[in-house]
């Protein structure tokens, strides 16, 4: 039988939960103390609690359905979406790195659902990661789902790693995977080059 906690007791085991050695609020109570920090002060009192959440949005995301397909209306026909922007962290110094992912395929009997690249996208954002991987996971994923073999996703990202630390000066990274029609010169790679070129909403290149 499932025993219900008055707001007290649930207050108190929460507070247990929170000290329990090797939880995520004690890491960041530690991480505070190696860093000379007092975790104890007013300012830090709520850190740990806030840090252990974020962690558990991060790594807990739930994507919702992706799977979302409706009849084509025209087979072979370039779909091209752009500037899905996720935050991913860097699996090397568990730092941020933010990404602008466009993705293109080559629909065949079915279309996936508009929003469906954007929850794709955030999936394999959220876990840690390098650029080169999260270009490569989302366009696998865009194949299995519409069974298109012609599929391109292009990354542009920076990376705090590199503008934070080490020689700290920002920079973009661009990495990109051409599948099926997309990897040698023709037409369709050409269309493709082309729309991924193309100016932003202000007006720039």
């Amino acid at each position: 039988m499932a025993v219900t906690l008055d707001p007290e007791q649930a207050e108190n085991h929460l507070a247990k939960e929170e000290r329990r050695p090797g939880s995520l609020e004690e890491i960041a109570r530690d991480l505070l103390i190696a860093i000379g920090e007092d975790p104890d002060r007013a300012g830090l009192v709520d850190t740990p609690r806030r840090y252990a959440q974020w962690w558990r949005e991060f790594s807990q995301y739930d994507a919702g359905g992706i799977e979302t397909l409706f009849e084509t209306v025209n087979e072979s026909q370039l779909v091209f979406v752009s500037d899905i922007r996720v935050w991913s962290l860097c699996e090397h110094h568990l730092l941020p790195f933010n990404c602008t992912l466009s993705i293109a395929y080559r629909c065949g009997d079915s279309l996936l659902g508009l929003s469906k690249f954007a929850r794709i996208a955030h999936k394999h954002a959220h876990k840690l990661q390098v650029q080169e991987r999260l270009v490569s996971d989302v366009a696998t994923e865009i194949s299995t789902i519409t069974g298109s073999p012609d599929v391109a996703v292009i990354g542009r990202g920076e990376h705090l790693c590199m503008t934070m630390r080490g020689i700290r000066t920002g920079a973009q990274m661009t990495s990109a995977v051409f599948r099926g029609v997309f990897e040698s010169n023709g037409p369709e790679r050409t269309q493709l080059m082309t729309l991924a070129h193309s100016p932003d909403r202000s007006g720039r290149w």
